[in-house]
């Protein structure tokens, strides 16, 4: 998977001003209002800026935060993590390993019941969803 690296002036070209704070300033959309936040649909989650395929469907579930969660990423070079102390904790950020975007952040030991014990907790406004229908 090439590396995708562009200006900020070609980022702020492609993308809309929302997209451009949640992806390239690590912006956080507000809670329950993202696309794919209670979406079931089938598919692969890519990233909106360099269409990476970064999670399926199957790994999605609910989580009521908010966000869209998932409990693991398509593949571990997919994504890369980043150590957040912008909000006075310690968090774990998730950011596109091919383009360097924000995608959201990722939460361990919350007792969810899912195979990782993970909660990728990610923007909707970072994804897009290619139905199975069409993968």
């Amino acid at each position: 998977m090439g590396r995708v690296i562009k200006s900020e002036a070609e980022w702020r070209a492609q993308l809309s001003p929302e997209e451009y704070h949640v992806l390239r300033e690590a912006g956080t959309e507000r809670p329950f209002t993202g696309e794919y936040t209670d979406t079931t649909t089938e598919g692969v989650y890519r990233c909106r800026a360099c269409s990476a395929e970064l999670f399926r469907s199957d790994t999605k579930f609910e989580s009521h935060c908010g966000w869209p969660s998932f409990f693991t990423p398509l593949a571990e070079e997919r994504v890369r993590y980043v150590e957040d102390l912008s909000m006075g904790v310690r968090r774990t950020e998730v950011r596109c390993a091919r383009c360097d975007s924000h995608l959201g952040h990722v939460f361990s030991g919350e007792g969810y019941d899912t195979p990782t014990d993970l909660r990728y907790c990610i923007n909707s406004v970072s994804l897009t969803l290619e139905p199975a229908s069409q993968a």
